[in-house]
């Protein structure tokens, strides 16, 4: 029980230090007012991530192409991931590395958003997708834990939980990443 009640403290702090975070506020506004802007000028917003991180970006591409809240059209988001036919043979072929980046390349439209989760901020297809993004206009964003690693380089803005454990860090992008969500549907559509 009390190891329960310890892992429950320890995501409780590192939520409450994201409160007292004025700075990180600012950022996921920000991020919701260019999510918002990108809706509005036709465009798309593309997600990548490995493992728990892929998991989340699915999650939170499902919630703006479905539904967050309430009924509303769909919203093109998209999880770089899917594919798995794409995935294994740009891997197989080029290198899994580019499995994300050429996607981008493919499909990035300048003011695009393109969100890429990495708990440590160094997973280099991450990294490779985020400046094929750069390369083509699109709005990148980061969400990481504490350092930023070197995703903090490269991005226009940095979603960086304040922590190093990674089951922290994830349950703390999909809170934001819901967040967002939230507030983009509420930005752009009238409850019925």
């Amino acid at each position: 029980m009390n190891n329960i009640q310890k892992i429950i403290e320890q995501s409780i702090q590192t939520k409450q230090q994201i409160i007292n975070n004025t700075q990180l506020i600012e950022t996921i506004d920000k991020i919701t007012t260019e999510i918002i802007n990108c809706y509005k000028n036709g465009g798309k917003v593309l997600f990548c991530g490995n493992g728990g991180s892929a998991a989340d970006a699915q999650h939170l591409a499902a919630e703006l192409s479905g539904r967050f809240y309430f009924d509303r059209p769909p919203l093109e988001a998209e999880a770089l991931h899917v594919n798995s036919s794409y995935v294994t043979a740009v891997a197989n072929d080029y290198s899994y590395n580019e499995v994300f980046s050429r996607y981008v390349s493919g499909v990035g439209k300048p003011g695009d958003v393109l969100i890429g989760f990495s708990t440590s901020g160094n997973s280099q297809n991450i990294i490779n997708a985020l400046l094929a993004a750069n390369e083509k206009n699109l709005i990148t964003v980061g969400f990481t834990g504490d350092t930023g690693g070197k995703i903090k380089d490269v991005v226009n803005y940095l979603i960086n939980v304040p922590s190093n454990d990674t089951p922290r860090i994830q349950e703390a992008h999909i809170m934001i990443g819901h967040i967002i969500c939230e507030m983009v549907e509420s930005g752009l559509f009238t409850r019925k």
